[in-house]
């Protein structure tokens, strides 16, 4: 390395070794044969993130030529965009190398980051657009994960994610066949895959069953990663509650509250998971009303994607004077109506029904599974799941019947999947 860019970064060493972010840069250099892995592994034994920081920074000084404008390049592909700034402007006339590329196929620095065009809107100052003169688009760049805001998700794999899709009951409890739920399972079984989650399904499960496998992921040893995820496809409905509303049934027709379901994974019960996220995503109804929603502007409405294969995740509690063809059906019965680092996601509104297509399957998962494939590598899972939630409310079953997602969030931090990308 030259003596200005050794200058350059001693000039802003505590810069770098406070607001530095290791997760994605060391992946960078280690491709770019700027550290070895063993250098890289040294750097990680450091004891504080700091101390992990202060060392790459010192050991960066003492490689090959090309080690400033790789660690630039470094900088900008995993979004520590202020960084890369306060460096620039301290070598105004570093040589960048342009004609120089990545190993896919970009100019090594580019004067702007490049950004996906359909996230969420940013504000111009912070991420500018790309210069009109840029030939190629580079590759769309993740915000800076630093372990005040966001929760460590570089764990491979990343967690365990456990299934539970009931699709057929026991006759006795005259809860219809979910139609469509297999492909609901198939559909989040290969997205948690993609995502670095060890996944088990476990099918048609009873009460004590359902209660037997939480159970058993509660004693399992977490420490090695950095999340948990649980998925559960059933009919649902409303009990009291604290926390958490709803509860799931089991293929015996006996319920599991959503907030016992959340408390087999809590800091008390589950030591390896604290301060770990831990997700849940409902696919049941949350009671057996119907939301018929209410009328917006012309701007506002979109084509509904709702067929004559809509049936719902609720079983009918009463009698009623709508006329719903057999396809139709619901995936609850009516009844009655602080935990941190747990989000729970429902398909519905606490209260209402939520609604299943016999071959798409549900309106909810379909949409999650597309929302997750399009901006997991660049959005946190709560600007994703409000993106779910607006997508879903645009359907309508039978050019009529509305649908709403939401969430509990109790978490602290944002969360990041890991992609391949």
């Amino acid at each position: 390395m030259e003596e200005k860019h050794r200058r350059i970064l001693r000039r802003n060493r505590v810069h770098l070794v406070k607001e530095l972010d290791l997760s994605d840069l060391c992946d960078v250099l280690l491709r770019k044969d700027v550290f070895t892995q063993s250098m890289i592994n040294d750097i990680k034994n450091c004891e504080t993130k700091r101390d992990q920081a202060r060392k790459l920074v010192k050991d960066l000084e003492s490689r090959g030529e090309d080690a400033f404008s790789a660690f630039l390049e470094g900088l900008r592909v995993t979004g520590q965009q202020n960084l890369l700034e306060l460096l620039q402007k301290s070598a105004p006339r570093v040589h960048f190398h342009p004609g120089k590329s990545t190993e896919a196929g970009y100019p090594l620095i580019q004067p702007h980051p490049v950004y996906i065009e359909d996230a969420v809107p940013k504000k111009p100052r912070t991420q500018p657009s790309p210069s009109p003169d840029e030939g190629v688009k580079g590759p769309e760049v993740r915000p800076r994960r630093d372990s005040i805001q966001y929760y460590k998700m570089d764990a491979r794999p990343c967690g365990l994610c456990l299934i539970i899709n009931n699709l057929e009951f026991e006759p006795k409890t005259e809860l219809s066949i979910r139609k469509g739920s297999n492909v609901d399972c198939d559909k989040l079984e290969k997205r948690f895959k993609s995502l670095n989650f060890v996944v088990e399904v476990r099918t048609n499960l009873k009460q004590r069953q359902i209660k037997s496998e939480l159970s058993a992921l509660s004693r399992k040893d977490h420490s090695i990663y950095d999340c948990c995820v649980v998925v559960i496809l059933s009919h649902g409905t409303e009990v009291s509650h604290n926390r958490f509303p709803g509860a799931v049934y089991g293929v015996d027709g006996n319920h599991v509250s959503v907030q016992e379901i959340t408390n087999y994974l809590n800091g008390q019960n589950c030591p390896s998971l604290q301060g770990k996220p831990k997700i849940f995503f409902i696919q049941a109804c949350g009671g057996g009303e119907k939301d018929i929603g209410f009328e917006v502007s012309p701007d506002e409405a979109k084509p509904s994607i709702g067929g004559d294969g809509d049936q719902t995740d609720a079983i009918p509690f009463s009698s009623s004077s709508e006329s719903l063809s057999p396809s139709d059906e619901i995936d609850a019965r009516a009844t009655l109506p602080t935990p941190s680092d747990i989000l729970v996601s429902y398909s519905t509104f606490p209260g209402y029904v939520s609604w299943r297509a016999t071959v798409s399957g549900s309106w909810y998962v379909e949409v999650l599974d597309n929302i997750l494939k399009k901006h997991a590598a660049t959005l946190d899972l709560t600007t994703m799941l409000t993106l779910v939630n607006d997508e879903v409310s645009q359907n309508s079953a039978k050019g009529l019947y509305k649908q709403m997602p939401g969430s509990f969030n109790f978490l602290r931090k944002h969360v990041y999947f890991q992609t391949s990308e």
